[in-house]
């Protein structure tokens, strides 16, 4: 079977990873901290799937499943949050949010 190497998929997986790491720690607007999680998010289900097909198992492609349902799930929680959190404040500045009251 002829198709891309295991090594290349994983490698992409990593830096997509670390794309995500460096999207989420590098910014402050919350949506970009949002944006990069899923990103990470993205890289997980790309080394999954690639392992579920490298081995034949279908434990992999169920991962992945799980982990876009779960991202949906923080999407749409992340934004509504992101939502009020802007008409408290009037900003997506993640050091404004740094206390609980």
């Amino acid at each position: 079977m002829a198709g891309i190497p295991f090594g290349h998929v994983l490698a992409l997986s990593g830096i997509l990873v670390a794309l995500g790491v460096a999207c989420a720690t590098a910014r402050r607007n919350l949506i970009m901290i949002l944006l990069g999680v899923e990103i990470m998010l993205n890289g997980a289900s790309i080394a999954f799937a690639a392992a579920a097909l490298r081995w034949q198992q279908l434990e992999g492609q169920a991962f992945v499943l799980f982990i876009s349902a779960i991202a949906a799930a923080e999407v749409s929680m992340g934004l509504a949050l992101i939502v009020h959190l802007y008409h408290r404040t009037g900003s997506l500045d993640s050091e404004k949010f740094n206390t609980l009251k």
